[in-house]
């Protein structure tokens, strides 16, 4: 039987034929109507960044990433060329 896909992310199918969203819209949307405005300013402050805040993520993500990844194998190839 075909489902349709959830209204607010519509990627997941609803979890019933008369349904409007999947499971875990749904569980969003409970929130919702559970805190109202809290779910709201939450997700400003935690997701929504604005331009200063983006350059000091990205600049803090620049620093703590390593140049080159190497794996256990890589560095074993490289201590038999030193032998």
């Amino acid at each position: 039987m075909y489902m349709g896909y959830c209204y607010l992310c519509e990627k997941d199918s609803t979890e019933t034929y008369f349904s409007y969203f999947c499971s875990k819209c749904r569980r969003i949307k409970h929130l919702i109507n559970l805190y109202e405005d809290d779910v709201y300013d939450t997700l400003e402050c935690v997701l929504v960044r604005d331009k200063k805040q983006q350059e000091h993520k990205i600049k803090t993500m620049e620093k703590t990433k390593p140049s080159i990844i190497k794996t256990r194998s890589q560095k074993k190839d490289i201590v038999d060329e030193v032998d």
